[in-house]
């Protein structure tokens, strides 16, 4: 897998650009191939959901019940739509 354009679609915006409290579900990660697997590691794979707690220059975000910190570059290859959180 080559990295992939990063450029995202009307639907997708950057992990960077969800806003603090806003849930998100990973459409697409753009990068090398080591960043996209170790971000899947991490449970940041497609189709994860996950809730940005805060952060603009380091993001905090809550996946699979463990909050992790991404830096700005890491978060906007990880591409997001956002979903209504049922509340």
């Amino acid at each position: 897998m080559s990295e992939q354009n990063s450029s995202p679609t009307t639907d997708h915006l950057p992990l960077c650009q969800l806003p603090a409290g806003a849930l998100g579900r990973v459409q697409r990660l753009s990068g090398d191939i080591r960043f996209c697997q170790r971000v899947r590691e991490m449970g940041f794979g497609e189709d994860s959901l996950i809730t940005k707690v805060s952060g603009t220059q380091t993001i905090l975000c809550q996946v699979n019940g463990t909050r992790i910190a991404l830096n700005h570059d890491a978060a906007r290859k990880i591409l997001v739509e956002q979903v209504d959180d049922g509340s």
